[in-house]
């Protein structure tokens, strides 16, 4: 028996694809997987520290973390037409010097995107990482000028009240003619070849559960995101949970390789860092 020590986050597409891990309604035969749900920041700084063997994360964390991460085919959250979003209690704020600013996490690919298209201008201001969640408390209660939204929040801004600025991903998409890779799920290269093929397959039976219990997914879903109603829940979920949650791809890997190419080209990123994404065996 291998234990494992994964990390996923408390969003409705990362509930919806572990379910069937989670409630052990999949089994997973040689392998015992031990469960830790956290913000993706703290996902991101736990496999920066080497916390967990398999977590899901960033895509801009793992692409600094190259030579110690390889991508599982299955898991990732691809942006089509969305991503994160700044954020306003009112039109035409858009970054400039002098505002204050809340982002979702120093290694979050949204504030690589806010790096990439602002980076002029966040030197002049006051930039603040801080928990995803708290943004949209502090733009409305006034302590704040802009926020970067991730997440749930995408799907409930307007009814607060809130305006959308600029949609990072549109612009990813606009300028990049790829899709964009938000989060994956990554795995210690040292893990092989035979641990990271069960657990794939693993990842794919339980995807496939979810897919098929839709009202008994939700359950967990609920249980990690007891704020949202089920139509936000599902909206997220079928926003995320798509073609590239099972199998990146060719595209997009391609769009992982641009992200990193940009993000390179910027100086955000070492030059020689080339992220992988690790595949199964055919037919096993």
């Amino acid at each position: 028996m291998t234990s494992l020590h994964i990390g996923l986050s408390t969003c409705p597409n990362d509930t919806f694809l572990f379910h069937g891990l989670l409630t052990g309604a999949v089994p997973t035969p040689g392998l015992e997987l031990q469960f830790e749900l956290l913000d993706i920041e703290n996902l991101n700084q736990g496999l920066l520290a080497g916390r967990f063997d398999v977590a899901k994360g960033s895509y801009a964390l793992a692409l600094s973390q190259a030579d110690q991460l390889t991508v599982l085919p299955v898991g990732s959250a691809l942006g089509s037409g969305n991503g994160p979003l700044l954020l306003a209690r009112e039109e035409g704020l858009l970054p400039s010097p002098g505002r204050h600013l809340l982002a979702p996490g120093e290694h979050t690919t949204a504030t690589l995107l806010l790096r990439l298209f602002h980076g002029q201008e966040l030197p002049h201001m006051r930039v603040e990482q801080v928990l995803f969640s708290t943004i949209a408390p502090a733009l409305l209660a006034g302590n704040c000028d802009l926020g970067l939204c991730i997440h749930e929040g995408r799907f409930t801004f307007r009814e607060q009240g809130l305006v959308c600025l600029e949609d990072l991903g549109q612009r990813w998409e606009t300028e990049t003619s790829e899709r964009l890779p938000l989060g994956g799920l990554f795995a210690r290269r040292a893990l092989g070849g035979d641990l990271l093929q069960a657990l794939t397959q693993a990842l794919l039976t339980s995807l496939d559960y979810g897919l098929t219990h839709r009202e008994e997914a939700l359950c967990s879903m609920r249980k990690y995101a007891q704020e949202l109603s089920d139509q936000v829940l599902w909206q997220h979920v079928d926003l995320y949970v798509n073609q590239w949650t099972r199998d990146l791809g060719t595209e997009g890997q391609r769009a992982v390789r641009m992200l990193g190419e940009r993000a390179q080209a910027a100086g955000l990123m070492p030059p020689a860092s080339k992220l992988e994404v690790w595949q199964p065996k055919q037919g096993a």
